[in-house]
């Protein structure tokens, strides 16, 4: 029954993140946001005190059911181990804690998240590598098979595709992505949940609180034969049997209940077991572990320690001439959304969970290519501008990284600064009288003045202009717009 219980459950956290990061309108955040808000490291991230109580009193009281049943990569690893289960009779089998692998790997994270290097961090985080996962490699056949959709129902019209400059730019992600997802796939058919045991961070984490669990499964040696039929069905490898012992490691131990399912002697209840044995209470060691793991997690904490749908559009003019798909500009400073303090304070809390990129409804935010921010999102206005009026990503960030604002005070953030280049504007250059970048400003900042030899060219009010982007994106030269907008490294507000 229990198992039942934890399966129906994770279903539950399992599919209502999956549409969550599916979910480009928006329209599921009101009812499925906070899902993401209670995960570990965002929580952590956003100093969310309730959150992280909550979770660590969860696994002080039955212990990793968070692993089993919130995590989202931890039930895709469950859904992997199903599929062994189907496809082989191989057993599991006890494995001994590689304690320098496990601890070694936290310490790198947290020392990573620090000093905020975030590839590390993204590239360990399971909320982030899931999320990325879905946004890279699913998302992309969910948006085809609209479009597919919508060209069997309307039989004509324009329709976005990808280009090379977008597979280009987007390739770093996709192969970053399924690698993920290969490296995970192989590993929990092959060793059940031994990325949650030997590098996840929150998994170790939470394996110090584990130890000190009130509910969890215990072996009564009275009844047990030693028939293993535990041992062989842990995907934790955490359940040792011998002849004159049985014991279960509780700090790897994820609570997926199979083997309480399979032990047919009534050998194995979970129960109330605190303080019940020296094989269930930690050893020196482990209590000065738990100890510095917890004060250098709650020191991570205090330092308040992704594919876009990136589409361009090929259209044609009038069914004769191809407008080319615009390509981004060089920045000098990368662009992060209204509501981020600034640009390090952005990337510093950012997971690259890619929810933000997910349920951006202007086409805005995408996944970084760039090395140093890999898969973190950035911003860029190719297939659109940050409407004034919206603030999605504001509200569903679960890290904040990006602190949820209104709309009146969206307005006071100035994001990034607007350029003109007198090279290629189609009024400066004496072209044409444009004015598309003066039409589309909804902040004033940009003006029409008349230099010396009569023609008239946009200026912007560096003063005004808040990065929005309308600008840039109206801009009718391509494939780089005349007019573009440069990120500032403060926001002011």
């Amino acid at each position: 029954m229990l198992k039942k219980i934890r399966i129906a459950l994770a279903w539950v956290f399992w599919i209502g993140i999956t549409l969550l990061l599916l979910d480009f309108t928006g329209a599921l955040h009101g009812y499925l946001g906070w899902m993401a808000k209670i995960q570990f490291l965002p929580a952590v991230l956003a100093l969310n005190a309730g959150v992280i109580a909550g979770l660590v009193l969860l696994t002080l009281l039955f212990g990793r059911v968070y692993c089993s049943v919130i995590c989202p990569l931890g039930v895709f690893q469950d859904g992997i181990a199903w599929l062994r289960a189907r496809r082989s009779k191989k057993p599991y089998k006890y494995h001994k804690e590689m304690k320098w692998l496990r601890y070694g790997v936290w310490v790198l994270f947290v020392a990573a998240l620090i000093a905020g290097v975030h590839v590390f961090v993204s590239l360990l985080a399971p909320y982030s590598a899931y999320g990325r996962m879905v946004q890279n490699l699913l998302q992309p056949l969910y948006l085809w098979g609209n479009n597919l959709l919508a060209w069997m129902a309307e039989r004509a019209g324009s329709y976005a595709f990808y280009t090379k400059e977008v597979w280009m730019r987007s390739l770093p992600t996709f192969l970053v992505a399924l690698a993920t997802l290969i490296i995970l796939a192989v590993v929990a058919f092959r060793g059940g949940r031994a990325y949650c045991n030997g590098v996840c961070p929150v998994g170790t984490t939470l394996s110090f609180f584990s130890r000190f669990a009130m509910f969890r499964p215990v072996i009564d040696e009275s009844k047990c034969v030693r028939c293993r039929s535990c041992e062989l069905n842990c995907k934790a490898r955490c359940i040792e049997i011998t002849k004159d012992s049985a014991k279960i490691d509780y700090s790897r131990c994820v609570d997926c209940f199979n083997c309480i399912d399979h032990c047919k002697a009534g050998g194995l209840k979970y129960r109330f077991a605190w303080r019940s044995g020296a094989k269930s209470s930690p050893k020196a060691p482990e209590r000065r572990a738990f100890l510095a793991g917890t004060a250098v997690a709650v020191g991570a904490a205090a330092l308040k320690g992704a594919t876009a749908k990136a589409q361009a559009v090929a259209k044609l003019d009038g069914g004769l001439a191809e407008v080319l798909p615009k390509q981004a500009p060089e920045r000098e400073v990368p662009l992060t959304p209204p509501g981020s303090k600034s640009v390090k304070d952005f990337y510093r809390h950012c997971t690259a969970c890619q929810l933000c990129v997910a349920e951006c409804p202007n086409n805005v935010l995408r996944p970084s290519g760039d090395l140093e921010r890999l898969m973190q999102p950035e911003m860029s206005y190719e297939k659109g501008f940050c409407r004034p009026e919206c603030t999605r990503c504001s509200e569903l960030c679960p890290t904040g990284a990006i602190r949820k604002i209104g709309r009146e005070e969206k307005t006071q953030f100035h994001i990034g600064t607007a350029r003109v280049n007198p090279e290629t504007c189609l009024m400066a250059t004496g072209k044409s009288h444009c004015g598309k970048c003066v039409q589309a400003c909804p902040s004033g900042a940009v003006k029409l003045v008349k230099t010396e030899d009569g023609h008239r060219i946009p200026v912007i009010a560096e003063e005004i202009c808040t990065g929005c982007g309308a600008c840039e994106y109206l801009c009718p030269v391509r494939p780089i717009s005349a007019i573009t907008v440069n990120g500032r490294y403060s926001h002011e507000a």
